[in-house]
């Protein structure tokens, strides 16, 4: 009721997919595009014609029950544990890529929700962390992993 009363109706959307991580010149991620999907016996489709695009300097992605996407891991070059999912110290967050942070079932599989929300607000706080220290920090091209480019071309066509 809260959420509502602020944004005027619910602002969660359900049934919707991130086809896109758009980044500016400097390889820091501005926008993601999405797209609307139904979802059938054969998972989910794409719905033509429903992209949107949403500015945003943070993204966080939610895994679900399952390990992270191989390709995730891999276009980052992120280190995974021995049940694969993403490598991150519990309290840190902080991944082996620079400015990559980790939490919640991603992290530490499949888990109640509360963990989740745990460690979504620990890794929040993570990340504030990191930006305020990088914040007085020149930008040195030589930090630009570009692995933010266009995360969707290497994404199972649906």
């Amino acid at each position: 009721a809260e959420v509502q009363a602020v944004f005027g109706k619910d602002p969660r959307v359900y049934s919707v997919m991130t086809k896109e991580f758009i980044g500016d010149d400097q390889g820091r991620v501005k926008a993601l595009i999405t797209q609307d999907v139904e979802i059938s016996d054969k998972g989910p489709k794409a719905i033509e014609g429903s992209e949107r695009e949403f500015p945003c300097d943070l993204v966080v992605l939610s895994m679900g029950f399952v390990s992270p996407e191989d390709y995730v891991v891999g276009e980052l070059g992120l280190d995974t544990d021995q049940r694969n999912n993403i490598h991150a110290t519990y309290g840190d967050f902080r991944t082996n890529v620079e400015g990559v942070f980790a939490g919640g079932d991603c992290r530490r599989g499949q888990s109640l929700v509360v963990w989740a929300i745990n460690e979504g607000r620990g890794m929040a706080a993570s990340c504030n962390e990191y930006l305020q220290a990088k914040r007085d920090t020149k930008f040195s091209p030589s930090h630009q992993t570009g692995v933010f480019h266009n995360l969707s071309s290497l994404s199972p066509k649906m």
